[in-house]
Order: C-alpha cells, then sequence, then structure tokens
C-alpha cells in the first residue's frame, strides 16, 4: 500500500479500482464527475469505461453489465437519479449477479444544480442500500465495502457522497496495483424465470427484497460502518447525544471535542437504518440533536424507533426547528447548534473585518459564442412577441442582462416540451427551444419527435460547441471520440433531425452576426419545428491568440458593444470602450456592433 492525496471523487475511484471493477459508466455532473475521470486516467487494460448518452442509459448498461457477474459502476449527480429512476427501480425487484453501485453525488446548497434532493429518501423509497461516507478516506473504504454488499445480497447499492466529500483532499492509504481484487465476469445465464420482469416474479421479489431489508437492518446495527462514541455517557449526569452522518459528522465531532463530550450515533448506512444500534444509542438519553443535511431522515429514523420501542428520548432536529431546513452544514453553524443545544455559550472568534469581495455574478466567459447565439436571435426577433425557453448547461447564463434570452429553465431538455405547449395555447407567440449539443443527445431527442409527431410549431436552437462545457470538457456523441480514446464516426445532430422529419435545419457560425441574424429571420416564420444549429466551438478548448483592441479616436463612447452584449473583456474608461487582452478571445462579434468601426482585430465574420 502506498499513501496519496487524493480529492475525494479519485479517491472513490481507486477504491472501485482495488474492488475489481470491470465497467464504469456514466452521465457528467458536478459533483460526481471525477469519478469516472479517475477511473478512465487510472484502469487497466481489460476495464471499459464510457460516458454514456444519459443516466438512464447508462443505469440499464450497468445493470447488464451485473447481469453477467460483473462489477459495475454507475455515476452520477442527485438530478441524473431521476432520469436513471426508471430502470433502478426495475433493477432492485429483478436483483443483480455481480456487484453493481449506484454513486449518486448529491450537492447541499445547492451549489451547482436545480435542486436540493436527498439520496437517502429515494433509497428507502426504491428499497436498495445506502452507504453515506463522511470523508474522502471513509468513501475509499465504503466503495469496496459496497460491492461485496452488492454481490452479497444481489442487489444495488447506493454510495452517497455529498460535495464536501467528493471535492475535499485527504491523503489517504490506498492499495497498489498488484493488491486490485481480480474480478472474472462468469458471464450472462440464460434463465428467464430470473431476468424477464413479469408481474409474478416482481411480487415474489418484492416479498424477498423486505426480508433481506429486515436482515440488513440487523446486519447493520453489528458493522463498523455505524458506531456510538463513546458507548457510555462520559460526563455525570449527561443525558444528551447527537444522531449524525456524512459529512456533518466531521463538523460534530470538532464540535464535541471543543464543547464538551456528548454520545454521538455516526449512521453510516441510512438505509437500511441500524435499528438496532439506534436503540442502544437512545437508551439513557434524555435529548438527541439530529445533525445531518437536507432531508430529516436520521430525525424520522429516530423518532419511528422511539415510538416502535416505547422510548421517552426527545428527538431534536429539522422538524423541531433546531437545525436549518435546507442548504449545506457549516463548521460554525454545527457549532453554534451544539452549543445552544448543550445550553453552552458560544466560543466567540475575534472579531476580524475582512475586506468586501468583489461582485462577480456567473456570465458567460468572454468571446463564448452562445453570447453570439443568444444576441443573433435577440436581434432577430425584436419587437415581436416572443418567449425564449433555456435549459441546464452554460447556456443559462444568457439568462443575465444585458442578454436577458432566458424566460424558462426547467431541467434537460424540457425547453422543448415547454415551447410546443407554449405555443399551442398561445398562437401569435413565437416560441424558442435552446438546447446544448450534449443535451441535444441526452435528452432533447424525445421531444422533438414530439413536437414533429403532434404538429407543434417552434423554433429549436442547438448551441453546439462541440464539448459538454460545464461539466469539464466531457466527450459526446457528436465530439468523434469516446472516453475509451477511440476516434469514432460523429453523430451528425443535422442527420438526426432530418430523420426524425425536421424538414428545415439550419447550421451557421453565431460569430457571424450578420448571417446568424438573417438565418433566424427567415427561418422563424417557417410553419411546424425548424431547426438552427448555431456551431462554434467553446473558447475554453481553442482559445485563439487573436485580440481585439479599440482605437479610442474612433471611438464615440456610445457604450453599444457594452450594453448590449454584456462580454466581460469590455468595459468602458476616460469615456471610451477598451478590451481586456488577457480575457478577449477575439471573437470580434463586438468589432461587428460598433456603430464607428472603433473595433478591430480578432478573426473576421464577413
Amino acid at each position: 500500500m502506498h499513501a496519496e492525496f487524493l480529492m475525494g471523487n479519485e479517491a472513490i475511484a481507486l477504491g472501485a479500482l482495488a474492488a475489481g471493477v470491470n465497467l464504469v459508466c456514466g452521465y457528467p455532473g458536478t459533483p460526481s464527475t471525477e469519478v469516472l475521470e479517475t477511473v478512465a486516467k487510472r484502469r487497466g487494460a481489460d476495464i471499459y469505461v464510457e460516458w454514456s448518452v444519459n443516466e438512464k442509459v447508462a443505469m440499464e448498461l450497468a445493470g447488464g453489465a451485473a447481469y453477467a457477474g460483473a462489477r459495475a459502476l454507475v455515476t452520477m449527480k442527485q438530478m441524473g437519479l431521476n432520469v436513471a429512476s426508471d430502470p433502478l427501480m426495475c433493477l432492485e425487484y429483478i436483483g443483480v449477479k455481480g456487484g453493481l453501485v449506484v454513486l449518486v453525488a448529491d450537492d447541499p446548497g445547492p451549489i451547482s444544480s436545480q435542486t436540493e434532493q436527498d439520496t437517502r429518501t429515494f433509497a428507502a423509497f426504491s428499497k436498495v442500500p445506502l452507504l453515506d461516507p463522511s470523508s474522502a478516506e471513509e468513501a475509499y473504504v465504503m466503495i469496496q465495502e459496497a460491492f461485496e454488499l452488492s454481490e452479497k445480497y444481489r442487489t444495488p447499492v447506493f454510495l452517497r457522497p455529498t460535495t464536501r466529500v467528493s471535492h475535499g483532499y485527504a491523503s489517504i492509504l490506498v492499495k497498489d496495483p498488484e493488491e486490485y481484487t481480480v474480478h472474472r465476469a462468469e458471464g450472462f445465464v440464460k434463465d428467464s424465470s430470473r431476468w424477464v420482469i413479469f408481474p409474478r416474479l416482481s411480487f415474489g421479489n418484492h416479498r424477498k427484497i423486505e426480508e433481506r431489508n429486515d436482515q440488513l437492518r440487523s446486519v447493520f446495527s453489528e458493522s463498523v460502518l455505524n458506531r456510538i462514541e463513546p458507548e457510555e455517557c462520559l460526563l455525570s449526569g449527561l443525558r444528551k447525544g447527537i444522531a449524525t452522518g456524512g459529512f456533518s459528522y466531521t463538523y460534530v465531532m470538532e464540535a464535541r471535542a471543543k464543547q464538551g463530550a456528548l454520545r454521538v450515533l455516526k449512521v453510516s448506512t441510512p438505509f437500511p437504518f441500524p435499528e438496532e444500534l439506534a436503540v442502544r444509542f437512545l437508551s439513557g438519553l434524555d435529548e438527541v440533536l439530529c445533525v445531518e443535511e437536507l432531508d430529516p431522515y436520521i430525525e424520522r429514523e429516530l423518532i419511528y424507533v422511539c415510538g416502535k420501542y416505547g422510548l421517552q428520548t426527545k428527538i431534536l432536529g429539522k422538524l423541531t426547528g433546531h437545525m436549518p431546513r435546507s442548504g449545506e452544514n457549516s463548521r460554525d453553524s454545527v457549532h453554534s447548534a451544539v452549543a445552544a443545544f448543550m445550553n453552552l455559550p458560544l466560543e466567540s472568534a475575534p472579531e476580524l473585518t475582512p475586506p468586501p469581495l468583489p461582485v462577480r455574478p456567473p456570465v458567460l466567459c468572454a468571446g463564448c459564442p452562445h453570447r453570439a447565439s443568444f444576441y443573433a436571435v435577440k436581434q432577430a426577433m425584436k419587437g415581436r412577441k416572443t418567449v425564449f425557453c433555456g435549459d441546464i448547461g452554460c447556456y443559462t447564463l444568457g439568462n443575465a442582462m444585458p442578454l436577458d434570452m432566458v424566460d424558462t429553465c426547467l431541467c434537460m431538455g424540457a425547453g422543448l416540451g415547454i415551447a410546443q405547449s407554449l405555443n399551442h395555447l398561445e398562437k401569435d407567440r413565437s416560441c424558442f427551444a435552446f438546447v446544448g449539443d450534449s443535451t441535444f443527445f441526452a435528452s432533447a431527442l424525445p421531444g422533438v419527435v414530439n413536437a414533429v409527431y403532434n404538429q407543434a410549431e417552434f423554433t429549436l436552437i442547438v448551441l453546439d460547441n462541440s464539448t459538454t462545457a460545464m461539466t469539464g470538457h466531457q466527450p459526446h456523441p457528436g465530439t468523434g471520440r469516446t472516453m475509451m480514446g477511440q476516434v469514432v464516426e460523429k453523430v451528425s445532430i443535422e442527420n438526426v433531425l432530418k430523420g426524425i422529419g425536421v424538414t428545415c435545419v439550419e447550421t451557421v457560425d453565431p460569430l457571424n452576426h450578420a448571417l446568424a441574424v438573417e438565418t433566424v429571420r427567415k427561418t422563424a416564420d417557417l410553419p411546424g419545428v425548424k431547426a438552427i444549429i448555431f456551431r462554434s466551438p467553446c473558447v475554453a478548448l481553442f482559445r485563439s491568440e487573436k485580440r481585439m483592441t479599440v482605437n479610442p479616436d474612433a471611438c464615440i463612447g456610445c457604450k453599444k458593444c457594452i450594453r448590449e452584449i454584456g462580454c466581460p473583456a469590455l468595459s468602458f474608461r476616460d469615456g471610451k470602450a477598451v478590451t481586456d487582452p488577457a480575457q478577449c478571445n477575439g471573437c470580434s462579434l463586438c468589432a461587428q456592433l460598433c456603430p464607428a468601426g472603433a473595433i478591430s482585430g480578432g478573426d473576421p465574420h464577413e
């Protein structure tokens, strides 16, 4: 073994490799993305890895591998679990032969997600066992435990790191490659009585699932993953305890060290809940504070245990207002809650007055082609009754002023359905749906098929920057390469749209402003479903060496370049526009807009 300084996601990946994983697939989503990327970098030649087109496909791929006795890992964030839930719910009823670990990285805050979902609650709903690591070190160990658990009980198993576990760093003792488990898949053995999900099979397996989970409650009560610290109350007369799990456990232990010795229940397997261990923990306690993020999951379980076993312990937490109902916990918030729970004064830190932080709203990068795409549509539709339905990705930032081009944003691919419905209700309104190239393949195709079939009328805008930009530039079917390093034929967005039945498909460079505006104008008024593909590469991947410059003698100080497009490389000084060469990418959009012709340089798009 050897020590490495690792991000939590890297530790999870190395743990999966040490467990002998055979196949890893997923869909990129912060904070989970680095797990699959690390496997791709560190894998052996016999391990298959891919970015799947979406989480549903990834879950089905991993399930098939587990049918054949392989150890499979599927990765996603909490939003992706919604997409993957259909096959997962059925996989739990069918069961698996090889180990199947479903890594779902939750995002309390939320820091980079639409919602705060708690996978612990989903685990109880789906009846799938869940392991909840509190640190990067524990995540490395837990994923290996998860594979063993999955194979032993023939069930998918969740591993639920949260953002601070996924993106935190630690020095971890990891196995050398020669110490890795070598897992050989037996191969798929035909047996329709096991692998074909008829109602009779589901009915019988449901009973087995409930019996298995009852067994796991006892198993988890004796597992080293869960524990009471310490078993006895340390202070005479102290009859208070804290129940916690996940990264909150780290904050709790810091608070306990500073503010008094409390009995702590560490819950690393929220489902099935270690009921017998909880009874031992509650015995002799008058009050328990539950410190957890998102849902009051542990709190509800302890209330249930108290009722079932006739215990009089008072359970405090989110439901009683002693802990916040939403958002991330922090060191300070947990210390304050524990101090209040123990009726102790909070240690005050020396008063420091930090300097004010600069205001940094999220914006599209300087030179981002999405800015030009939004602006072209905005100019083409100026003065008309129009709605712009957005999507999840970098282009969500098109909602910011001065563009103001995202009227709705729900989830991946939803803009297509929303645009269709609004047009059905308001025939005099022009509707646009924006979607990125990666999201097009992931979730937009059913929306296009629905629109063509049901005779909808709207304009689809595909913002094709040749990558999955927001989550770290992962490949997708339109990039012509795979995560295994293979160069493959690109899946043509134009051909897909035409094959579905979209008769008008235009492709244009959005940085050619005049042509882009003309294309939108001539396309928007056509009947039915029509599509415009704005194709220009992401500036983070293909940065130009050219820069725009402003001739101060020619600049008339009208600020049109600043007011119209909001590029962060443009500013105003001494009555003149100026460009920042450190940010400018030479896209020339500002030059094309300048009424005085004062801006030059960059790449011409005439």
